[in-house]
C-alpha cells in the first residue's frame, strides 16, 4: 500500500520490510563490498580518519559540536576527509581509500540526502591526472557492470572539457544517453531579418545556440516546447520546422528567409520532419536553461536511451569564478587543486582564465564523483588563496596542519571522491535517495523515527556553557 512519506519514515522499521526496499539495501551492501574488493585489488588500503575535527571551508556549512572541556570552542563534523587524506600522503601511505561518512549542513536537495552522505574517498601519491584516471576508471566501470543487470556500460570513457560540456550540452553533468548536441548558429542570424536576435548579436559576447530536434517538426510539438519554456520563466522558445521538400516553416524562418534557413539546416545536419529550437543572449546566463531544453526535447521525442549507463570524465574546470554577490574572485570548485601551469600561472595569468587539474565523473545526468590533483607547493598554495582574498596568516590559521606538512616536502598527489549513495541510486533504478538508505531524514532534514533534531535539556546546555538565542516569531 502507498503511504505518505512522513508515515513511512516514522515507521521505517516496518517500511524496510517492503521487498523492493529490502532488496535495495542488500544491493547497497554488495556494491560497497565490490568497491572495497576492487580498490584493494588496485593496491589501495582502507584508513579511517577522525569524525570530530576542525572547521574547514569545503564549500558548505559545517555541523558544529560544542566542546564541554573547552568552553566556547567547537569541533566540526568533516564535510570530507580532504585534509586528512592529503596528510596521509605526506606520511608515506601512498594509496588511501575509505568509505567515508561526510556531513554538510546544507538545505535539502533532491540529489543529496540532508545532513550526511557516504563517499568512496581516494588519494594517491606520485601521480598525474592520467594515473588517477587509469586507476579509477576500471573500478567504477567494474562496479557498474557488476550491478547493471545486463544494461550496457560505457567502455573507454570520453573526456569532455568543462567549457565544451556547457556549450554542447548546457550542463557540467550532461546526460550522454541523449544524442542532442547544441551548436552556435550566430552567423546565420547576424544582420538578418529577425531583428530580436540581430540586435542582440551587436554585443560581441552574445550568441545564438541551436538545439536540434530530430523528428520534432510538428506545430503541436513546437508549441508545446514554447509553452514549457514560458513555464520556466522564459519569454518563449524560437523554432524552425522543416517540412516536405526541405522548406523551413514558422515565424523565424519567414523572417530570415530560405537561404539562411537552409544554411542552419545544413550546419546542424537536419532533414525533413525535424525542427530546431533557438536560445539567444549571453551564454553565461542562458546555458543552464538551454541544457534543460535539450533534456526536455530528448525526453519528449524519446531520443534518450534509458537502458544504458553513460560514464564520462569532465575535465579542465576553471580554478576561479567571479562572485557577483561579494564582488570578488572565489574558488570555483576545490581550493586545494593544482592550477594548470602551477605557480607561474597564478603569478602571470588573469585568475578567471586559469584552469585547474580538476575533474568530475558523470553518469546519466548525475555528477557521481569529483576530484583533482592537489596543490602541494607551499608558495603556490599561499598564492592560490591570496587570489581568493585570504592572507598568508589566515591560511596558516585555517590549514595549519597541511601548511606545516607541505614545508617538510610533499609528493605530487591527487585523488577523488565518488558518491556512494548516488551510484547505488542509479544502479537500483530509482531517483529517490531515501529508497536506498536505511534510516534517512525527510526533506526538512528531520529524523521522524528518532525525533531529531530535538531540544537540549537545561543541564546539557549548562555543561556546554551555551545559551539558546531563538529568532523572534
Amino acid at each position: 500500500q502507498e503511504y505518505p512519506e512522513d508515515i513511512r519514515l516514522k515507521y521505517r522499521f516496518l517500511d524496510l520490510r517492503r521487498e523492493k526496499l529490502h532488496q535495495n539495501i542488500m544491493t547497497r551492501i554488495e556494491i560497497i563490498k565490490s568497491m572495497r574488493r576492487r580498490m584493494e585489488g588496485q593496491g589501495f588500503f582502507e584508513f579511517n580518519t577522525p569524525i570530530l575535527t576542525a572547521s574547514s571551508p569545503e564549500g558548505a556549512r559545517d555541523f558544529l559540536v560544542p566542546s564541554r572541556i573547552h568552553p566556547g570552542k567547537f569541533y566540526a563534523l568533516p564535510q570530507a576527509p580532504q585534509q586528512y587524506k592529503q596528510l596521509l600522503m605526506m606520511s608515506g601511505f601512498d594509496r588511501y581509500f575509505q568509505i567515508a561518512p561526510c556531513f554538510r549542513d546544507e538545505d535539502p536537495r533532491a540529489d543529496r540526502l540532508p545532513g550526511e552522505f557516504y563517499q568512496l574517498d581516494v588519494e594517491m601519491s606520485f601521480v598525474t591526472q592520467e594515473d588517477v584516471f587509469a586507476a579509477m576508471e576500471p573500478v567504477i566501470t567494474g562496479v557498474f557492470e557488476e550491478f547493471a543487470k545486463g544494461k550496457p556500460v560505457t567502455k573507454g570513457w570520453r573526456r569532455i572539457p568543462f567549457a565544451e560540456a556547457l556549450r554542447k550540452y548546457g550542463s557540467d553533468k550532461p546526460d550522454l544517453r541523449n544524442p542532442i548536441e547544441m551548436q552556435d548558429v550566430s552567423e546565420h542570424f547576424r544582420g538578418s531579418g529577425f531583428k530580436v536576435f540581430a540586435r542582440m548579436l551587436e554585443d560581441p559576447k552574445n550568441q545564438v545556440w541551436a538545439i536540434p530536434a530530430t523528428g520534432g517538426g510538428s506545430r503541436a510539438f513546437c508549441d508545446r516546447m514554447n509553452s514549457w519554456a514560458q513555464g520556466e520563466g522564459q519569454p518563449g522558445l524560437g523554432y524552425i520546422m522543416w517540412r516536405e521538400g526541405g522548406e523551413g516553416a514558422g515565424p523565424l524562418a519567414n523572417n530570415i528567409g530560405p537561404e539562411r534557413t537552409a544554411a542552419i539546416r545544413a550546419q546542424i545536419g537536419l532533414k525533413e520532419g525535424d525542427a530546431a529550437f533557438f536560445v539567444a543572449g549571453d551564454p553565461d546566463k542562458f546555458w543552464k536553461f538551454s541544457g534543460l531544453a535539450r533534456n526536455k526535447v530528448g525526453e519528449e521525442l524519446n531520443l534518450t536511451d534509458k537502458e544504458r549507463f553513460e560514464l564520462a570524465w569532465i575535465v579542465d574546470f576553471p580554478m576561479y569564478e567571479y562572485n557577483e554577490e561579494d564582488k570578488k574572485v572565489d574558488f570555483s570548485h576545490n581550493p586545494f587543486s593544482m592550477p594548470q601551469g602551477g605557480l607561474e600561472a597564478l603569478k602571470s595569468q588573469d585568475p578567471l582564465t586559469i584552469k585547474a587539474f580538476q575533474y568530475d565523473i558523470t553518469c546519466n545526468g548525475y555528477e557521481i564523483a569529483s576530484g583533482g590533483i592537489r596543490n602541494h607547493v607551499p608558495e603556490a598554495m599561499v598564492k592560490a588563496f591570496e587570489i581568493a582574498g585570504y592572507g598568508e596568516q589566515e591560511v596558516v590559521d585555517r590549514f595549519g596542519g597541511m601548511y606545516r606538512a607541505f614545508q617538510y616536502g610533499a609528493p605530487p598527489h591527487g585523488g577523488m571522491a565518488a558518491g556512494v549513495d548516488r551510484i547505488v541510486m542509479l544502479l537500483c533504478g530509482t531517483t529517490n535517495l531515501r529508497e536506498i538508505s536505511l534510516f534517512p531524514m525527510n526533506q526538512q532534514a528531520m529524523d521522524l523515527l528518532m525525533g531529531a533534531p530535538s531540544e537540549a535539556t537545561t543541564k546539557q546546555l549548562r555543561e556546554l556553557h551555551i545559551r539558546v538565542n531563538l529568532p523572534q516569531k
